[in-house]
């Protein structure tokens, strides 16, 4: 059986790292792109990947790709289209967040929101609009958006991060993430836009929703561990089963561990 295609981007830590791993060492074959802004991160992240499962046989390679450049994209795509010419599995996992970094005054609001959209909903929507020809050229093609907390139903102060605010102004607010949750909701309206778009062509495509996990995404690992969060290995595995098909019920919608979740 020939390998399937797979492409993640943001491949070389957290999440995307780990479901590059999953899918290396499983049992169905795969031909594995880690798509990272360095390459060398990228081929960094696939030397560990390949001492830590010294027995897989999986085949795994760097892709250049920079989701703020267009130019970037496309000459990503060029270089799948001179190699094996075409795609199974596009998994849109490349995500960044500056909520922290406006927090910090090293980045003003505006740009703390503009930053987060470039990368999360422009980029990730150049990237799939860039490689769905070489996506359509599979058997079985699948499209993956990797999103957050970010269900618009999801406003109850349990799901908050800081404690309720007092009245008065400024707030104190020592842990951020509304810029990046709501470039993800952004992103769930971007899924279902594609889903609408791809039905004739059989392409299943869904958003998969790891959950909090303890990732360095804003370079915040270590208040991820203070805050409890499991390892994003729990992520990994989640998108595996998405891309092997344990989860086609569920196409179209935000697929969690427990699931589904509701808009």
């Amino acid at each position: 059986m020939a390998p399937k295609i797979v492409l993640v981007t943001g491949g070389n830590s957290g999440i995307g790292y780990e479901a590059v791993k999953a899918l290396f060492e499983a049992e169905k074959p795969y031909h594995i792109f880690v798509g990272s802004r360095s390459l060398q991160k990228a081929t960094e992240a696939i030397k560990d990947i390949q001492s830590e499962c010294p027995e897989a046989t999986n085949k795994i390679e760097p892709l250049q790709v920079d989701l703020t450049s267009d130019e970037s994209i496309e000459s990503a795509s060029e270089i799948l289209k001179s190699g094996p010419g075409y795609i199974d599995v596009l998994v849109n996992n490349a995500g960044a967040t500056f909520d922290l970094e406006y927090l910090a005054n090293r980045v003003s609001l505006r740009e703390c929101f503009n930053n987060a959209y470039n990368v999360n909903v422009t980029g990730t929507n150049v990237m799939t609009a860039t490689f769905i020809p070489l996506l359509l050229k599979s058997v079985e093609p699948r499209l993956i958006f990797v999103t957050g907390l970010s269900a618009i139903n999801q406003a109850a102060e349990s799901y908050f991060p800081t404690p309720p605010q007092p009245a008065g102004w400024p707030k104190k607010i020592e842990f951020e993430t509304i810029g990046y949750r709501c470039s993800k909701v952004a992103l769930n309206m971007m899924m279902l836009d594609w889903n609408h778009k791809l039905k004739a062509d059989g392409v299943k495509v869904c958003c998969v929703g790891p959950g909090m996990l303890a990732t360095n995404l804003g370079n915040m690992r270590e208040k991820a561990l203070a805050m409890g969060l499991k390892h994003p290995s729990i992520g990994g595995q989640l998108l595996r089963t998405v891309v092997e098909g344990e989860r086609d019920d569920s196409m179209g919608k935000i697929i969690v561990r427990e699931g589904v979740m509701d808009w």
